[in-house]
């Protein structure tokens, strides 16, 4: 990938793995211009969402980000807080941030997954105007959708293991009704 490839990927969007009724809707902060480029999300490599997905047993192997649509089939989805491809998160305004939390929640609404997974627990502070959320379950629902902040899976993201990071993926996991159960 030339350098000159990913910038003119940034302000890119791509669009969201989604479907009604999914079991978890992963949300990550913003597409990276690797994202933005192949238009497959967490598409970095050493960004660790594809591993704690599997490690964590959301998914019977490790997917690859050109197997995104798989995760329709086991009741996942993809989406973001904020559409704009950027280097880092940090390029967005608060503003975005904020305004990609509002459209997000009306996206939650109409799409009514089980779980709404935030990766990121700043973003998700951020987006909702919760500065004391910290990571796992919150008080906050869309409709019936419930809210999971997970850590940011982001290579950069130096405070979580790979282990640790499937860990948490695990325990929202372990969150979800089994299939069919009301």
């Amino acid at each position: 990938m030339r350098r000159a490839d990913l910038e003119a990927a940034r302000s890119r969007t791509i669009p969201d793995v989604i479907a009604p009724g999914l079991r978890v809707l992963f949300s990550g902060i913003n597409p990276g211009l690797v994202s933005a480029l192949t238009g497959h999300h967490f598409a970095r490599p050493g960004n660790r969402f594809w591993p704690a997905l599997h490690r964590s047993g959301f998914t019977p192997r490790q997917l690859l980000p050109a197997e995104q649509d798989e995760l329709l089939g086991l009741g996942l989805g993809i989406t973001n807080v904020a559409a704009r491809a950027t280097a880092r998160a940090d390029e967005l305004s608060r503003a975005e941030i904020i305004e990609g939390g509002r459209l997000l929640g009306e996206k939650v609404r109409r799409f009514a997954p089980e779980w709404l997974a935030v990766l990121g627990v700043t973003a998700y502070r951020t987006a909702f105007e919760e500065p004391k959320a910290v990571i796992g379950p919150q008080q906050r629902t869309f409709g019936e959708t419930r809210v999971w902040v997970l850590p940011n899976p982001s290579g950069l993201n130096a405070h979580y293991s790979p282990a640790a990071l499937a860990e948490e993926f695990g325990r929202l996991r372990e969150a979800l009704r089994p299939c069919g159960e009301p």
